[in-house]
């Protein structure tokens, strides 16, 4: 018997759907504001896929919840306009997330961006942006849902992960999903380099998931009461 050894390569992966090249041009460019809670890496493959004229959007801001992390400083470098709200200085999450939905207003977004969003969002944050909220998550969801994704993925031992981005709905981690990347999973991985990656995956496709969300609203909206209707207890 033949033994196939397991090749390392990291840009091994499978992406669905493919994004077709081309989609309905905007009259303008998609007004985006991004959430960030982190080292702001999916920020700057998105700020990176605007300049490259691979994505027709505009940053209006970034708000971020942790002070001096790394998304801010990228904030800056590509002059964008950064808001720290810190969580910890809010004492309901309904408080922090109607700030939030203010600041977004002040800078007429129409997109919203959870890139690294490390905090649950509200019904009434959705419902100011309907179908307009995106997520990204490092699972091929419905596995693995919640924090720590990537150690439950290592502590199933699957031998195939990924990453996913969804429209956002009050229920965690489960509107519905608008691409996927699935991720060998190697013999040797740990937490940090199986996640590294993941990432890798997850800036090729929240940039293609934003390309393809802005450009047929109404059919993701189609999409999202279908999915709705279908979660209704039955009679």
């Amino acid at each position: 018997m033949t033994v196939t050894p397991i090749s390392d390569d990291s840009t091994l992966s499978l992406v669905s759907p493919t994004i077709p090249a081309k989609l309905p041009q905007q009259d303008a460019p998609v007004k985006l504001g991004i959430l960030a809670s982190g080292s702001g890496s999916n920020f700057e493959a998105i700020a990176q896929a605007i300049a490259d004229g691979h994505l027709n959007a505009k940053i209006q801001v970034l708000i971020y919840n942790n002070p001096g992390i790394k998304a801010a400083a990228r904030a800056e470098r590509w002059n964008v306009p950064a808001f720290l709200l810190n969580h910890r200085d809010f004492k309901r999450r309904q408080d922090l997330d109607a700030q939030i939905v203010q600041t977004l207003r002040e800078y007429d977004v129409e997109w919203v961006i959870l890139a690294g969003w490390m905090r649950i969002i509200t019904p009434g944050f959705i419902d100011a942006f309907p179908n307009r909220i995106i997520n990204i998550h490092p699972s091929l969801l419905p596995s693995f849902k919640g924090i720590g994704a990537v150690e439950q993925a290592l502590a199933a031992g699957v031998k195939i992960t990924g990453c996913t981005v969804h429209l956002v709905v009050p229920e965690v981690d489960s509107g519905p999903i608008l691409i996927q990347a699935a991720v060998p999973v190697l013999p040797d991985d740990t937490p940090e380099t199986l996640h590294a990656r993941i990432q890798v995956q997850e800036h090729k496709i929240m940039v293609e998931a934003i390309r393809y969300a802005t450009a047929l609203p109404n059919a993701l909206a189609a999409r999202q009461h279908q999915v709705e209707v279908s979660s209704e207890p039955h009679r």
